[in-house]
């Protein structure tokens, strides 16, 4: 395809969403990938393959600011980081689109309301045929649509514990999810959640928008297809060209519109190693970066496994990943403030712990793992202009500042007691640290002022008209719950605009 009509960048949630909304439209399309597909081998089931040898993770290094280099847990295939996500489709709570006062600071609003995004969410579950149900969950907010699928079920020993935390009080609901259990299981029992997907039972940036995008024979996917920066035209208004390198040898194209789709810390290297334009738009700052936002705001939640623990009781679920708690979500910490969302993770065995506890037997993290039920506790890190994303020649360079620890301090706190309430007399927790940025977000904000954001409510580059930044990097906050639905969901309302606006005859 020579000079197609639009050039997608990166085919995650964000990129293969936006391309299945611009199905049909008549447009020429073509993806870059830099990743290939996914390949199904006995690796994709096993967890020592996966989480001890680390057979997926990136050969690449990113490096802390101040020198310390680390793997970074950022994926390359057809599909992106949604091939290992946990498939948990979740909305935003309607407060979050709203200023919302916590421990670290305030969360900052959308540039709109809950209401105007809301049946974009309802879109984005059909297209990933989520599962789940309305009515358990006090801070659910209003759904235009109903899911289409019933909750995967709960394992008896979560069942159970979904009973215990009732008899506390509390409101246990059943995550909403993007996967077809009984497909999951027909190719291998394992839990899906780090799991790479290689079938299709996850619904994830592939096996779903991607797939249903591809059957339009004017939309097509160029894999291995590594972007490494953009041109402007002489005046800096719009995009040129997209540099990319494929099979070693470099490549160019002059599309109309480019859609930047790389993930929230990519997509901002792309910009950052791009030229500005020769009028001094950017600052000499890489591209969209008049506000000298892009790479700022860096967030990733705060977030933390928690391992209760009973050694009378085996806890013998497979998959485990089926039940939330969102009764400290907007309420609960000190003074009334928000503390964060409590889900399951998916169950882990020894092999997973052997992954962060090197030197304690194997067989004690056997039986350890065996009579826990594993928890993910998530709370929102706050956008910091010093929390960034740099580039330094080649590197990837990433400044973290963490936000809010008091939520996660608060939410730790009354979950260990809740968990001994419900009869698990060991509770033991450990944070995730950076390299796990799987909840990626920021750096490419939008927002109504070109001076404050790189991006209009639109997603589109407020310094170059035919540039969209469509992933997690758009979002002003990033609240306290898996980001994907809402990238997905933003995804389809860019293409109905780029749709109206841009291919309009």
């Amino acid at each position: 395809m020579t000079n197609p009509d639009i050039v997608i960048i990166g085919s995650g949630i964000g990129g293969a969403t936006i391309a299945s909304g611009l199905a049909g439209s008549g447009a020429s399309i073509l993806m870059l990938e830099r990743g290939e597909p996914l390949p199904a081998t006995p690796h994709a089931r096993d967890t020592r393959s996966i989480f001890v040898d680390g057979h997926y993770r990136p050969k690449e290094m990113w490096r802390e600011a101040g020198g310390a280099a680390f793997n970074p847990g950022n994926y390359y295939y057809v599909g992106g980081n949604s091939k290992f996500f946990g498939a948990v489709l979740i909305r935003y709570r309607k407060e979050d689109f709203s200023a919302m006062e916590h421990f670290g600071g305030v969360s900052p609003a959308w540039p709109f309301s809950y209401d105007e995004f809301e049946p974009w969410y309802s879109r984005a579950e059909q297209l990933f045929r989520v599962r789940g149900t309305l009515g358990e969950d006090p801070t659910e907010p209003f759904h235009s649509v109903p899911y289409a699928y019933k909750p995967v079920p709960d394992e008896a020993p979560i069942a159970r514990a979904r009973a215990e935390l009732k008899r506390l009080g509390l409101h246990p609901a059943s995550l909403p999810l993007g996967v077809d259990i009984d497909t999951w299981l027909g190719e291998g029992r394992t839990g899906w959640d780090a799991f790479p997907n290689t079938g299709q039972g996850k619904m994830d940036a592939q096996t779903a928008p991607l797939a249903a995008a591809l059957n339009d024979p004017n939309i097509k996917l160029a894999t291995g297809a590594h972007v490494e920066y953009l041109d402007t035209s002489p005046d800096g208004k719009t995009i040129s060209a997209v540099h990319y390198r494929q099979n070693g040898e470099l490549k160019k194209l002059s599309p109309r519109l480019v859609i930047l789709s790389a993930g929230a810390v990519n997509s901002a290297v792309i910009l950052l190693r791009s030229p500005s334009p020769s009028n001094g738009k950017g600052g000499g700052k890489g591209l969209a970066n008049r506000s000298d936002q892009v790479g700022r705001n860096f967030m990733n939640h705060n977030s933390s496994a928690m391992l209760a623990i009973d050694p009378r009781r085996r806890n013998d679920a497979v998959y485990q990943k089926t039940l939330m708690l969102n009764d400290y979500y907007l309420t609960g910490g000190k003074g009334g403030k928000p503390l964060g969302n409590v889900q399951l993770l998916g169950k882990i065995d020894g092999n997973m712990l052997k992954a962060n506890v090197k030197r304690v037997p194997k067989f004690a993290l056997d039986f350890m793992a065996g009579h826990a039920v594993d928890w993910y506790l998530m709370c929102e890190d706050l956008p910091d202009p010093e929390s960034r994303i740099m580039v330094d020649g080649k590197d990837i360079v990433m400044q973290w500042r963490r936000s809010n620890m008091q939520s996660l301090d608060g939410l730790t706190k009354v979950m260990r007691e809740n968990f001994r309430a419900c009869g698990y007399p060991v509770v033991l927790s450990r944070p995730f640290d950076k390299r796990t940025p799987s909840h990626q977000c920021g750096t490419v904000k939008m927002g109504d002022d070109p001076a404050t954001s790189p991006l209009d409510p639109f997603c589109r580059a407020f310094d170059h008209r035919n540039l969209f930044v469509v992933d997690a990097g758009f979002l002003p906050n990033s609240a306290a719950v898996n980001p994907a639905l809402s990238i997905a969901a933003q995804a389809l309302r860019v293409a109905e605009h780029i749709r109206k606006t841009d291919l309009a005859a």
